[in-house]
């Protein structure tokens, strides 16, 4: 059995988009562990192409400040709206489910919160700081949002000590007005190179992640020019994916880009000086996140 894009039929899919579903109940214990701490993670909500493999491993990738975004951008399956209040013990319980999973390296993403003063950023450090009171050795990885680009609001997440902070560009600037018209490619650099000099400022110890995703109109040159642009604002760690339409109110699929194009940029970005690179048609910003940090320089040997 295959699974991919849950809008798709599978067999318009290209062969190497077609993914077994993996064996065994671990997958059931951690939907379940989620449900009993009433938490939500960006693989349900974004509805990744990699859940079920993610849960059959026993990880998730943790989502905070509620499971609705104030942004609408036109790739991503979560809603938007209005969201709740922040969940005043959603640090503790996210630190609770990553001890009873014996996480040893904890990735967590946020909703877009513009409704906030500080986007969440004092939410996102609180939950940074209780999985690092259970689990002092644990690695910890944030994808955050741009903040409206309060750099106070980076800060506050640097000060924090994530081992990595991670915003995603997501696609080449001229996209971006069709693909997220309500975020900045200017902004998201300048996010990624003030969180890089603050950590460096104040002697932490942090690596700095982007991502973004291919098949949405852009040219390989395109792709390479935001690579250069990454490496520029001191970005250490970089992920390409596959853009899938998450349903058929999202912008459609321009092309399904082969294999050997990742490895092509893969390869690239590697000889730019990026610490390290995950690039194929299933990498996602979180996807075998562990993996990819042990594989940066910036990780214990």
């Amino acid at each position: 059995m295959t699974t991919g894009p849950e809008n798709r039929d599978q067999r318009r899919l290209p062969p190497w988009l077609k993914k077994r579903l993996p064996a065994g109940g671990a997958g059931a214990a951690v939907a379940g562990l989620l449900e009993e701490l009433h938490l939500a993670t960006v693989c349900t909500g974004a509805r990744c192409p990699n859940r079920a493999e993610c849960y059959g491993q026993g990880t998730a990738t943790f989502l905070i400040l509620g499971d609705r975004c104030t942004r609408a951008c036109r790739f991503c399956a979560i809603p938007s709206g209005g969201p709740l209040p922040p969940r005043d013990d959603e640090p503790e319980a996210v630190a609770e489910a990553c001890v009873r999973m014996g996480l040893r390296y904890v990735v967590v993403t946020s909703v877009t919160r513009d409704d906030l003063s500080d986007g969440g950023a004092e939410h996102v450090a609180r939950t940074i700081r209780a999985v690092r009171a259970r689990l002092g050795e644990a690695k910890v990885e944030v994808l955050t949002p741009d903040f409206k680009g309060l750099m106070a609001c980076v800060d506050t997440v640097v000060d924090a000590r994530p081992d990595v902070f991670n915003h995603n560009v997501e696609t080449v600037p001229r996209l971006y007005p069709r693909v997220r018209p309500q975020a900045s490619y200017p902004r998201s650099l300048e996010v990624l190179a003030h969180a890089k000099g603050r950590a460096a400022r104040a002697g932490i110890k942090m690596a700095t992640k982007s991502g973004l995703m291919v098949g949405l109109g852009e040219t390989a040159d395109e792709v390479r020019q935001v690579m250069r642009d990454l490496r520029g604002a001191g970005c250490d760690i970089l992920t390409i994916g596959q853009y899938l339409c998450p349903s058929s109110a999202h912008l459609p699929v321009a092309r399904f880009v082969e294999p050997g194009q990742f490895a092509t940029w893969q390869q690239e970005a590697k000889a730019m000086g990026f610490w390290a690179v995950a690039a194929g048609p299933f990498v996602r910003s979180s996807y075998q996140a562990e993996s990819v940090f042990k594989g940066s320089a910036i990780s214990d040997p």
